[in-house]
């Protein structure tokens, strides 16, 4: 029987040998991934439906807009693509991460700075407009471990609590470990997917401080009569939208419409004073945005030279605003 088989299979492939050949040199072509990603112009994401003050959408007349730069992966047709067209760039993956940093882990961190970054528009628009809120729930996530980190911490985990002490703030933990001897071990209880798990670091010093090598954020929750949510998409990451997304939030608790009938689009991250971070990718993303016919782009200072240079270089007519915090986009807005 197993003769049997064998000899109609390797006639099979005899007969389709060429056929069968090609099915292997196509797969390996378009499906087989190369360590690079290659980045081209994006798009807006319209925030209507995205930002909702309890459970209602806040209609415009134009539209506010996040920019995106388009990442394709590193397949051999992607990777070509890149190095024919003027306006596409092959970027290694290494680019995304840190050095000693699994991509997948690099993934996970611009999720939570995500998470992160909606948590904090929330707060800076209900700020701006003068909406009482309270913070709880607070948790330090971990988004990432240093390669010189003696520690079974992970990416992702939640510090609950050092040696026994309670873990409120961030800047708590670095409190903790300077008050530690450089090679003695911390105990810290961690939550991972849910569940409390005991890890355990080792103090280390650099630049006469002292390290357990971890980064962390801090997300919460927002308590207060006035229910504002944002939605976003599994496949969004990264805080490069936050100051978009707290400028609509202002926008729908104030039931004003700052768009004046433009498509406003706009890049940066936002910090809980209001202050508007730069990003990368800035050139596809005044490309992708003046491709979809917007009028207005609000770009942070620290990106602003490279915006209009890009524009310059286009020949773009789109309105280039510098952004240092949100107040300056509601100033500029409502001057129109």
């Amino acid at each position: 029987m197993f003769n049997k088989v064998y000899v109609t299979i390797k006639d099979f492939i005899k007969r389709n040998f060429i056929c069968l050949l090609i099915l292997l040199i196509t797969s390996i072509i378009f499906l087989v991934p190369l360590p690079y990603d290659v980045e081209m112009p994006g798009g807006i994401i319209n925030l209507e439906n995205r930002v909702k003050v309890n459970g209602e959408v806040t209609h415009t007349e134009g539209s506010f807009n996040m920019a995106y730069v388009s990442v394709g992966r590193g397949t051999i047709p992607f990777v070509l693509f890149g190095l024919l067209f003027d306006d596409w760039e092959v970027v290694p993956q290494s680019n995304e991460k840190y050095d000693n940093e699994s991509i997948q882990d690099a993934y996970k961190r611009d999720k939570l700075y995500l998470e992160q970054s909606i948590n904090y528009a929330i707060a800076v628009g209900m700020d701006a407009a003068n909406v009482p809120y309270e913070v709880s729930n607070k948790n330090n996530i971990i988004v990432y471990i240093d390669e010189k980190a003696n520690t079974d911490l992970k990416v992702g985990d939640d510090i609950v609590s050092i040696n026994g002490i309670k873990i409120n703030e961030t800047d708590e933990i670095s409190d903790i470990v300077a008050n530690v001897k450089v090679g003695d071990e911390i105990s810290l209880t961690v939550l991972r997917d849910k569940k409390k798990v005991e890890a355990k670091a080792i103090i280390y010093e650099e630049d006469g401080k002292h390290y357990i090598g971890v980064s962390s954020i801090t997300t919460f929750d927002i308590d207060s009569d006035t229910k504002v949510e944002i939605d976003s998409k599994m496949s969004e990451s990264g805080p490069s939208g936050g100051m978009m997304m707290s400028l609509m939030v202002y926008n729908a608790l104030t039931n004003q419409d700052l768009t004046h009938g433009k498509v406003v689009v706009g890049t940066g991250t936002i910090s809980l004073d209001g202050s508007v971070g730069e990003i990368g990718g800035v050139k596809y993303k005044i490309m992708g945005a003046v491709r979809q016919h917007a009028d207005i782009f609000l770009v942070p200072d620290g990106n602003y030279d490279e915006a209009v240079d890009v524009a310059k270089e286009k020949n773009y007519n789109i309105n280039i605003v510098r952004i240092k915090t949100l107040q300056d986009a509601i100033n500029y807005l409502e001057g129109l």
